[in-house]
């Protein structure tokens, strides 16, 4: 239990590192080390702001250490009844009619047992009475701030709420299936309840990939109807009156605490560190379109730059030398200009990832550079010393090699602009680090287990996927 303890620890706190080197990053993105910032771009700074304020809240919910559970199902089928069941009191509306939550609604819980991790409930209207665009959108947003999903339904399993627990199981949210009203449905056990949706996986074309398994599946009763009772007076009447039951709700709340216990904090990191990738990448993204036109602009620079200069130059393995020095200083340019400082270092693993990933194109570049550079050498020598006629030989060797290295330059900027857009949530602190990380080391019969195939799936083409221009 000490070991899961530490794990958990780590991952939080490697989440709020993680975040907080976003934040800088992007708050000030043109800073040098030990440099003052420059005025800040405020076309750039206005389309990103969403995502900015989205990294400095995940920082927020993570530094209170807060999990946010919301109830999802269709209407009528108990999710305010079972929240108040959790609180211990009446906090969410209720009532006979349908509809009664028309919008959604958060309350701080404290749970029983032990934990120390603050909880938000989130009740929300159900899923079939908000109407089009406007539901998808609610279901949409809440799911994206949750991290566990309880998905209460009540009788058979209905397409409907089948559709609607795919949809959410999309999300990558860990979910658990609420049977409420077990006392109306005394035949529903756990057992049935997964046959039930293993029937409705082979009907509806809409399949759930990953089943839910009976360990996520809990039985409660969040608000039993009263039931009559004889009551004997002392003066010998006898009247009948309804008592009303408290809530069995003792599996929920067991499953709960032990996620919580087990995984609480490991849970917050995962999802503020998947949020966050999907922030850095729309930052990427944007800043691309942005300055896309000054991208271009500057690689074209080092490629008339870069062509002159091993043109010129009559010593073959300086053109190869000098030639991936400007590689490189081309990258570091297109990292500033994106706001994606990095260290000479950090470029030169980048060179590399391209040189080997490009299938032997730009390694041929360089071959084809070295060649022509001791034949460009082997000209000018013979110029010099036999005859000046020989300066056409050395000029033709000098033209191609260097449309050859301009060539290279424009396949290396082109790539480190692809390269810098997919790795801006790698690196030691960045998040799809992190999440991989998180994922290697979750406990195996776990909620968080279930999610590694589908999340690591994600990861792989961000890692290792080659620019389709290579």
């Amino acid at each position: 239990m000490r070991n899961v303890s530490g794990r958990q620890e780590q991952h939080w706190t490697r989440a709020r590192a993680s975040l907080r080197q976003a934040i800088a990053r992007y708050t000030y993105p043109n800073r040098q080390d030990g440099g003052t910032p420059p005025p800040p771009d405020s076309r750039w700074q206005a389309a990103v702001q969403p995502e900015l304020d989205l990294l400095q809240n995940l920082l927020t919910k993570l530094e209170q250490g807060l999990v946010r559970i919301a109830a999802f199902g269709l209407v009528s089928r108990g999710k305010s009844a079972l929240l108040n069941a959790l609180m211990g009191q009446k906090v969410f509306e209720t009532g006979p009619l349908n509809g009664v939550t028309q919008w959604p609604r958060s309350v701080r819980w404290l749970p029983s047992g032990g934990s120390k991790i603050q909880v938000e409930l989130i009740d929300t209207p159900g899923l079939d009475e908000v109407a089009g665009e406007t539901r998808a959108e609610m279901a949409r947003e809440i799911t994206r701030q949750a991290d566990l999903i309880l998905f209460v339904v009540s009788g058979d399993i209905t397409r409907t709420e089948y559709r609607a627990l795919c949809d959410l199981r999309a999300a990558q949210k860990p979910i658990i299936l609420v049977f409420n009203k077990v006392d109306l449905y005394p035949d529903q056990d756990r057992q049935a309840i997964e046959a039930q949706l293993q029937r409705l996986s082979t009907e509806a074309a809409q399949r759930l990939d990953s089943l839910l398994s009976v360990l996520e599946i809990v039985r409660v009763s969040a608000e039993p109807p009263p039931l009559p009772v004889r009551v004997e007076w002392p003066d010998g009447r006898v009247t009948h009156e309804w008592e009303a039951l408290p809530p069995d709700i003792v599996e929920l709340q067991q499953a709960i605490l032990q996620l919580l216990n087990r995984e609480g904090r490991s849970l917050i990191a995962l999802n503020a560190m998947v949020q966050a990738r999907a922030a850095e990448t729309a930052i990427a993204q944007k800043t691309l379109e942005l300055r896309s036109p000054d991208a271009e602009a500057l690689i074209w620079r080092y490629v008339r730059y870069k062509s002159l200069a091993v043109a010129l130059n009559p010593i073959a393995l300086l053109d190869v030398v000098g030639g991936a020095i400007a590689d490189l200083a081309l990258i570091r340019a297109l990292a500033r200009l994106y706001g994606l400082p990095i260290t000479r270092y950090e470029a030169s693993k980048i060179w590399r990832t391209l040189m080997l990933s490009s299938g032997g194109l730009l390694l041929g570049e360089l071959a084809s550079s070295a060649l022509w550079g001791l034949g460009k050498s082997a000209a000018a020598a013979t110029s010099v010393l036999e005859s000046p006629g020989n300066l056409a030989g050395y000029t033709g060797a000098a033209l191609t090699q260097g449309a050859i290295a301009g060539y290279g330059t424009y396949a290396i900027g082109r790539a480190a602009q692809m390269y810098l857009e997919q790795g801006c949530s790698w690196g030691p602190q960045g998040a799809s680090t992190l999440i991989q990380d998180i994922l290697q080391q979750v406990e195996p019969n776990t909620i968080l287990a279930r999610l590694r195939q589908e999340l690591e799936a994600e990861l792989q083409p961000s890692e290792n996927e080659e620019p389709d221009w290579i």
